[in-house]
């Protein structure tokens, strides 16, 4: 049985985790929740909420995570989907392991992207945005001469769940199911333990919900980190994945 490996490289409050449900909700596939945010805390000195308790329940050796993200898979399982937050990728990580994955890239507007994260963290850099990381990623596997990997939009996500994801899985050499347009409610245990302070609104939900953007002013700060996340967010949207109307 051919195995995917897919690692799906994100910036913060993407909706990064209803896409993980909607994967999750697949019967042939096993998911793993951002698993290189502990040693991201660890190395960073961050003060993430639940930062302490982040680093004590979850491995902080990158390449401990990155040999699991190579392991075996349980039986009948043949999608191993990673959900990965671009910025947790680390200069002094090593590339090596990204070999063997087929990746892809999850982006949303830096604007509705920064109103969210200011909500949960004090001081937001360019880094934090995940957009420098993703475009590295991004730039290594293009120039390796790999096909070039699927880009999501967040906003076309939400328009169009099932043309997005229906492109997605084709892209992904996977088939399109019906189950990853709606799952249950609540948490799962594949969750981090950083879900209470990040999940709220995906555990309520039990689906893509319409795409809205945000609303409110972002600081001069903020402006400015927009004005640099946005050349980034330009040149990876030109990839984005396009589909037909619903």
């Amino acid at each position: 049985m051919t195995v995917q490996r897919i690692a799906m490289w994100s910036g913060p409050r993407n909706v990064s985790t209803a896409l993980m449900r909607a994967f999750g909700n697949r019967g042939d596939t096993v998911v793993v929740d951002e698993p290189l945010y502990a040693h991201y805390l660890l190395e960073t000195g961050l003060e993430h909420p639940g930062r302490d308790e982040v680093i004590a329940r979850h491995e902080t050796d990158w390449r401990t995570v990155a040999s699991s993200l190579h392991a075996p898979l349980p039986p009948g399982i043949q999608v191993h989907y990673q959900k990965h937050m671009a910025h947790h990728l680390l200069p002094q990580i090593g590339r090596e392991w990204l070999v063997g994955l087929r990746h892809a890239m999850l982006i949303r507007h830096p604007r509705d992207m920064l109103l969210s994260l200011d909500q949960k963290l004090a001081a937001i850099r360019l880094t934090d945005t995940g957009l420098p990381q993703q475009w590295e990623i991004f730039r290594r596997l293009t120039a390796d001469g790999d096909s070039t990997p699927p880009v999501v939009d967040a906003a076309d996500l939400l328009r169009n769940p099932r043309g997005v994801l229906t492109e997605l899985c084709r892209r992904l050499g996977l088939e399109f199911r019906e189950s990853m347009l709606a799952w249950p409610a609540g948490p799962r245990p594949t969750d981090g333990v950083w879900a209470k302070h990040w999940y709220e609104q995906v555990e309520r939900s039990t689906g893509f919900a319409p795409y809205r953007p945000r609303e409110g002013e972002l600081s001069a700060d903020l402006v400015a980190v927009e004005a640099e996340a946005c050349e980034i967010y330009q040149r990876l949207h030109a990839f984005r994945i396009t589909a037909v109307a619903p």
